[in-house]
């Protein structure tokens, strides 16, 4: 096994143009790393997505870190002022696809898992990680499929670490203990079209939805909790009309989304929005798509250790957060009961030029490896 540090290592994964959901590679760097420590690796493969699961040990407690080697594209080549998939180095900032979201964090989980095995070969509990080439696309044939393949058998984690770069100004000054849920809804509302001239042998559906429109943004659906802010309803498209200005449209489209806390539940929320539309007396069809339930990790162990680890080693004291989008999180929950997010500095996660400070990467390694032995003590 050719040992090489986090940087390097991290610079080989950008490397490689892993544009969702294509791997180009990254996981073969991986298990290069991690079969000569005796982990068995197994490839989990759906529909051009690749996974990785691979575990050394049997014995409890299971500590997973997770993540993802695919990246978003880079949009226009010619806006970036260095080509993506050359990692560069200038005025201590590494450039490159990637670098940020999320392969630096891959390369620190592998560097601190065999930096932990080489001093504990012996180690209580075991170690695995859970790798997809689907987190930023579809998210269909990625994680949620290790997830279903490992419950299938029965195993269980007891903690999960998702490496997403989770921290605003500083290393460790964030971590996720929790993700919002979504909710979509596509709403459609039935009038009768006809000549606006003649509005009284028509019916028009954006004037029919429009109170119970005003309605759903005005609601509070939740107060939200400890740990998570208020449900949020917003509309995301609406489209109604032919493109002629004389004519009444005959049906109206609205694209809703909800981000929910566990205050609510996805049943309760779609009844609240049934029961709205049907006091407006509407005429619809409402088509419903669960995009992910939201999951939380509340104080523990693994919180517990993250915290500590991370004000060991950089001296930050975290603060715990819910927001942001959906993340893996919400899959590995289902297997797993207590899971955190923790990563670098996000600031130009899928921006041009996404880059990250040299100075973070050691540290970062150095934080999971703490993980690591607060989780597993000897």
């Amino acid at each position: 096994m050719e040992i090489i540090d986090t940087l390097e290592l991290t610079q080989q994964l950008i490397a490689r143009p892993s544009v969702s959901p294509d791997d180009a590679g990254c996981l073969d760097l991986v298990m290069a790393q991690l079969k000569p420590l005796g982990f068995d690796c197994e490839i989990i493969a759906s529909n051009g997505t690749t996974n990785l699961w691979a575990r050394r040990g049997r014995a409890a407690p299971l500590v997973c870190f997770a993540g993802h080697t695919d990246v978003v594209p880079t949009g226009p080549v010619e806006n970036w002022g260095i080509d993506p998939f050359t990692p560069t180095i200038r005025d201590g900032i590494l450039y490159g696809r990637g670098a940020s979201d999320m392969k630096t964090s891959i390369a620190a989980f592998v560097v601190a898992i065999r930096g932990f095995v080489g001093a504990n070969p012996d180690h209580p509990g075991s170690i695995a990680v859970m790798f997809t080439s689907d987190e930023e696309g579809p998210a269909t044939d990625g994680t949620v499929r290790v997830v279903e393949a490992l419950a299938r058998r029965g195993e269980k984690l007891d903690y999960c670490i998702v490496g997403e770069p989770t921290s605003v100004k500083r290393l460790g000054d964030t971590i996720k203990n929790g993700r919002r849920g979504s909710l979509t809804g596509i709403l459609t509302v039935n009038g009768v079209q006809g000549h606006v001239a003649y509005p009284h042998m028509a019916k028009n559906p954006i004037h029919e939805v429009a109170p119970a429109v005003a309605e759903l943004a005005a609601t509070e659906w939740d107060r939200g909790n400890e740990y998570f802010p208020p449900t949020t309803w917003q509309i995301s498209n609406f489209n109604a009309g032919t493109g002629a200005n004389n004519v009444i449209p005959g049906t109206a489209r609205v694209q809703f989304n909800f981000r929910f806390s566990t205050a609510s539940t996805v049943e309760s929320l779609q009844t609240r929005v049934h029961g709205i539309l049907d006091r407006h007396d509407l005429r619809y069809d409402l088509e419903w798509r669960l995009d992910g339930r939201p999951f939380l990790t509340p104080k523990g162990d693994l919180v517990a250790a993250v915290s500590q680890a991370i004000r060991e080693i950089t001296g930050v004291d975290t603060e715990l957060s819910t927001t942001g989008g959906t993340s893996d999180g919400r899959f590995i929950a289902d297997i797993c009961p207590q899971v955190v997010e923790f990563g670098p500095t996000n600031a130009t996660i899928h921006k041009v030029d996404e880059c990250l400070p040299v100075a973070e990467v050691a540290p970062l390694e150095k934080i999971y490896r703490r993980i690591l032995e607060l989780l597993l003590p000897r």
